[in-house]
């Protein structure tokens, strides 16, 4: 029994070690806000680690959480000072420009160029994480795309 818990315990620091740095930026392009990527990467871990051997797919179940939490957090009105608006505070962000562009996107749009472009995810991985099909996030990676180009003066992908 011990030995069972100390290999879960491995396997959830493995995880986190693997997929915490990237989540976070991704979070972080998504919500604008280091306090709150820091938040809601911290939420997702915690609530995976809560739920424990019932979550069969835990770095899928962690992404689709850190993206729920931060759609409820950012819907809720809690977005905080720091944000991708105030470029003294972009050192994480290189591409000012970008980020504000991305802010112009639907959530959804966001979400799907963030973890199709950033996080490396395919269009079927996507479909399970955010919970659609996957034609769905075909349509928002193009509508995103088109939006992201006019947003910045018409440059290609």
């Amino acid at each position: 029994m011990i030995d069972e818990r100390r290999e879960e315990a491995t396997d959830f620091a493995a995880l986190y070690a693997a997929e915490a740095p990237r989540l976070w930026r991704s979070m972080l392009a998504f919500t604008g806000s280091r306090e709150m990527a820091s938040d809601v990467v911290a939420e997702a871990f915690a609530q995976c680690l809560r739920r424990g051997a019932e979550v069969r797919t835990p770095a899928l179940w962690v992404w689709k959480s850190a993206f729920r939490i931060a759609r409820g957090e950012l819907r809720d009105g809690r977005r905080v000072s720091g944000s991708i608006g105030d470029v003294s505070t972009q050192y994480e962000m290189p591409d000012v420009d970008l980020m504000l562009a991305m802010d112009r996107l639907s959530s959804r749009q966001r979400i799907t160029l963030i973890l199709h472009y950033y996080a490396g995810y395919s269009t079927p991985e996507i479909a399970r994480i955010i919970g659609v099909a996957t034609p769905t996030v075909r349509v928002h990676l193009m509508q995103g795309r088109r939006r992201l180009r006019e947003a910045l003066g018409g440059f290609d992908d």
